[in-house]
């Protein structure tokens, strides 16, 4: 036993796991880099939902500091406030504002967009939130962005799921789904707007160090950060494919598509693509939104 352990001990190990460290993340480097990018905003108005941490704290971030009118959509105000104020300190950038919404509310997200509607004379760019696309209608071009994941590839249709029948909840079932039908309705989405200047896409950011493991157990958020130290993007690094898919001047007019976390575009699985259930599937949740 103790030969073996002494194997495992070897400096061997420690050294090929941070050469494996290292290749990783040399292959994680986007091709697209924000910093290069000179596109300003100046003039438009972004709304960025989940701005307070994480990735949407950095696209929000990487707007303001392009000269953009931006609005953070979040559900906590203390975070929220914490979010704004650390944003116009970095950006110098003043129109940045905190609107609450609580995305698991129906009536909570109709309030927001109708206060939307009320207050903002226009809407260019929308990160994760659709329910504010007739203003982007009149403020073309204007780009909406789907935040949702390479585990859509281990999804499922399945419409009894939205009835809360036949559930999985291992392995990350009910999220890979639930990405899965991200990229189908922005796809049929994108269809939709077709002739009105406003695209929509859908990304997939990477596997990214946030705070999605702050529910779980002690151990498992420190397995997690540990692998994560070595092999996962940071909230910066992973915030920006879908800045890319906001601003890169090499996209506009592009819609109905995925990007990857290096930036390129990729081809989603061929459920994704399957424009009869895109459909189908579009109609079904207008029809169980509407009576929420």
């Amino acid at each position: 036993m103790m030969a073996w352990l002494g194997f495992f001990y070897h400096p061997f190990w420690a050294v090929s796991t941070a050469l494996l460290a290292a290749v990783v993340r040399l292959q994680m480097r986007n091709r697209w880099n924000p910093q290069a990018c000179a596109v300003r905003l100046t003039g438009k108005t972004a709304i960025v939902t989940g701005a307070n941490t994480g990735i949407g704290k950095f696209i929000a971030l990487d707007f303001a500091r392009r000269g953009a009118r931006v609005i953070l959509a979040c559900r906590s105000e203390a975070r929220g406030t914490a979010a704004l104020n650390e944003i116009r300190e970095k950006t110098g950038n003043l129109d940045v504002h905190l609107r609450l919404v609580d995305l698991s509310s129906m009536d909570s997200v109709r309030a927001f967009a109708e206060r939307i509607l009320k207050e903002e004379k226009a809407l260019h760019i929308l990160v994760n939130n659709a329910g504010v696309s007739d203003l982007m209608k009149s403020s073309s071009p204007s780009r909406i962005v789907s935040v949702s994941s390479v585990n859509h590839k281990r999804g499922n249709v399945d419409f009894s799921h939205f009835h809360g029948k036949n559930l999985s909840y291992g392995m990350d079932q009910v999220y890979n789904n639930t990405k899965l039908h991200n990229i189908i309705c922005t796809n049929e989405l994108a269809r939709r707007l077709k002739g009105t200047d406003v695209t929509a896409n859908s990304v997939h950011p990477g596997i990214v160090m946030t705070e999605v493991m702050r529910h779980y157990s002690f151990w498992v958020r420190w397995i997690f950060n540990l692998i994560g130290f070595f092999f996962f993007k940071s909230p910066e690094a992973g915030a920006v494919s879908t800045i890319y898919c906001a601003v890169a001047e090499e996209l506009e007019g592009v819609t109905g598509k995925y990007v990857d976390s290096d930036c390129s575009l990729t081809l989603p699985i061929p459920l994704a693509r399957d424009a009869a259930l895109a459909v189908k599937d579009f109609e079904f949740c207008e029809r169980l939104t509407s009576k929420l």
